[in-house]
């Protein structure tokens, strides 16, 4: 299935690439929002990385994403990693807004389809990528450390280049 990048109702929302300032308050919001969060290093590593953005409100860090596009059986796959928005700032569209522009992002850095693994309990997530377009083509179980099925999701971006 195919989505474009429409705008955010998020106002007064500026998306930019993290930089070294934010990685505390990005760290800080992968705590509040996930029961297994990545360690602070693994933030460290996205830094200087177009796919590795942040959301903010009057200078505050309310959210990120990190993405990247590698070269998989001679095509180029983005790869949603991680995306969380801070539980004060959730139900606003920041989550969708950063969610359209890092797929931007990867179809003009040449990803034709982008996937993502989200937690089969996380209803709120699967809801977003549903109405932005992403279809599930697999159940992983016990994808998570505590043993939780991950349902893998598929988007096909070639058409987001314009």
């Amino acid at each position: 299935m195919t989505s474009s990048p429409h705008a955010s109702d998020a106002e007064d929302l500026t998306i930019r690439e993290a930089g070294q300032a934010d990685l505390l308050a990005v760290f800080r919001i992968e705590k509040a929002v996930f029961p297994q969060p990545w360690p602070f290093a693994s933030f460290e590593q996205f830094l200087g990385k177009p796919g590795f953005l942040v959301a903010t409100e009057d200078g505050a860090v309310v959210g990120y994403a990190i993405a990247d596009v590698t070269t998989s059986a001679g095509r180029d796959l983005g790869h949603l990693k991680d995306i969380a928005v801070h539980p004060t700032a959730q139900g606003r569209g920041i989550g969708r807004a950063l969610l359209r522009r890092v797929l931007l992002s990867m179809a003009v850095a040449g990803a034709s389809v982008v996937k993502l693994e989200v937690r089969e309990s996380n209803d709120i997530a699967q809801s977003l990528y549903d109405d932005v377009g992403f279809e599930r083509v697999r159940r992983v179980p016990g994808y998570y450390d505590d043993g939780e099925d991950a349902y893998v999701m598929v988007l096909d971006v070639a058409d987001w280049r314009g």
